[in-house]
């Protein structure tokens, strides 16, 4: 079989949604899709079969880290990444190429790669469009993505009048920036392109990059989009910009991109910016935020945020969201009896929240299929308040 079929079974009459069906060696998964995080190979605290009783179908393995730890030659001794952590369903790997944004300060950025400290050892590593293959090709991920330049997409924050003339140059220095990462991202997708030795069971995507550049971001599509890939993503967003810059870029760049082939949002994960990048026509989506917050006593619900660390939960019998039905939340565990876990450092805190968090995005995820379905986008709206309102202040970092 080819290593990605994808499929469109349905498409929203109110925008550009689609509903949809990818297959994998590794089995299939509905679109749009939400893929939790498994950074190191695990979801931290979950085991495989607690993360598909939320309704997962695909997670996220990140390379950058499982290449440090234990290794790409390890994990092919094992198998790959699906015997290794016990999944049999499919799984993407991110390349590396955000970490080397993040890591922008310590690291150092040249043709061939990135050169970085190891946080496992301290010692020097190098990652580029090879050595990125190689390790996605020795854990065996089913859709694996082309190392690219991930440069800043915001612009610095402005500075006082009296600084105007480093302001401006800060302004022209991102410029540059912004088109020398573009064109680094194109010759590196060339190289990953050539460097991928399992394209007969594993899908490579390519990644648009560009910022907030509209010209720059079209012509990035058309550079990447080159290659005749299986599917394509869009990167460099949620790195700086605020909402309307994210919508702006998001609701411009998806409808560029191939018709027939998957289009993943890297990173995004607030309830409003699915809806928002769904309603733009893009059918794949991961972030940490379910389980970063959950082991941090933060719960998602359809009305916003609940902080189970507050007093007032500390007496109350009713479960963290009274529709959901999750492991905590059908299981009968309270928001005071939750709240009592953390305060005693009980790890089954951190387990049942990121659980119930998990499965909230998954809810997420199935009404908008049923939603593009039957062609009930405005009941979407109005069955999910927490859309509307938007993210509040919660923790958020990709991995």
């Amino acid at each position: 079989m080819a290593a990605l079929h994808f499929e469109i079974l349905a498409r929203s009459q109110a925008n550009h949604a689609r509903l949809g069906r990818v297959t994998t060696p590794h089995g299939s998964f509905d679109t749009p899709a939400f893929m939790p995080v498994a950074t190191a190979a695990a979801m931290k605290g979950l085991t495989p079969a607690q993360v598909r009783g939320t309704g997962s179908q695909i997670i996220l393995n990140n390379a950058y880290h499982l290449f440090l730890r234990p290794g790409g030659d390890r994990i092919a001794a094992f198998g790959g990444s699906h015997r290794f952590m016990r999944w049999d369903g499919p799984i993407l790997t991110d390349s590396g190429g955000y970490q080397a944004y993040s890591m922008s300060d310590t690291a150092d950025l040249d043709e061939d790669g990135v050169t970085f400290r190891s946080f496992v050892d301290g010692s020097k590593v190098h990652l580029g469009p090879e050595s990125s293959m190689r390790v996605q090709n020795q854990i065996g991920a089913d859709i694996m993505m082309a190392f690219d330049d991930c440069a800043p997409a915001a612009l610095p924050e402005d500075g006082a009048d009296e600084r105007r003339v480093a302001r401006t140059r800060r302004i022209v220095d991102h410029a540059r920036r912004m088109e020398e990462a573009h064109q680094r991202t194109l010759r590196w997708l060339d190289r990953c392109v050539r460097a991928h030795a399992r394209p007969a069971d594993q899908a490579l995507f390519g990644i648009v990059q560009g910022g907030t550049d509209l010209d720059l971001r079209r012509r990035s599509v058309e550079g990447v989009c080159a290659h005749d890939l299986p599917g394509f993503a869009i990167g460099g967003v949620a790195v700086g910009e605020g909402p309307d810059a994210i919508r702006r870029v998001v609701e411009f760049t998806a409808p560029l991109l191939p018709s027939d082939r998957p289009r993943y949002l890297m990173g995004v994960g607030y309830e409003r910016d699915i809806v928002m990048a769904v309603a733009a026509g893009v059918d794949m989506f991961d972030c940490v935020l379910p389980t970063r917050n959950g082991r941090n006593a933060n719960a998602f619900t359809r009305t916003g945020p609940v902080r189970l660390r507050n007093a007032r939960f500390a007496d109350d019998p009713a479960p963290i969201d009274p529709t959901c039905d999750c492991d905590a939340c059908a299981g009968g565990f309270s928001r005071g009896y939750l709240r009592h876990l953390f305060m005693a450092d009980e790890m089954l805190g951190p387990t049942l929240v990121s659980v119930h968090n998990i499965r909230h995005f998954q809810r997420l995820m199935m009404d908008i299929r049923s939603a593009i379905r039957e062609g009930a986008w405005a009941g979407l709206l109005a069955s999910w308040p927490c859309i509307a309102r938007g993210p509040e202040p919660l923790p958020e970092t990709r991995s």
